[in-house]
């Protein structure tokens, strides 16, 4: 059975440039997860933009982590923040802005 997505699954690399603000956007279009009240998929593009500090996301483990939200049952706006927090947790950004298009 897989496990739920946890921020511990985001790799995070060092930042070279980090004397630099720089924007870093990434969107996932393939997004999906499961509405809680029907058990019917969700499908979503999520839209990460970021200004990276020390560090960056390797962008293999964010796939791999938004692939674990397929199955999980979950509201539009909890994924969203949860992905915001994940995100803050492992890469520490100057700035991020979360978009889920759903």
């Amino acid at each position: 059975m897989e496990k739920e997505p946890n921020y511990k699954d985001l790799e995070v690399v060092d930042n070279e440039y980090s004397d630099r603000d720089y924007n870093i956007n990434v969107s996932i279009p393939e997004f999906n997860c499961v509405c809680p009240r029907t058990g019917l998929p969700d499908f979503a593009t999520i839209k990460i933009q970021y200004i990276p500090d020390r560090h960056i996301v390797e962008l293999k483990s964010l796939k791999l982590y938004m692939v674990k939200f397929r199955n999980l049952g979950i509201f539009h706006e909890h994924v969203t923040n949860r992905i915001l927090d994940d995100l803050v947790r492992a890469v520490k950004p100057k700035k991020i802005n979360i978009v889920g298009d759903f």
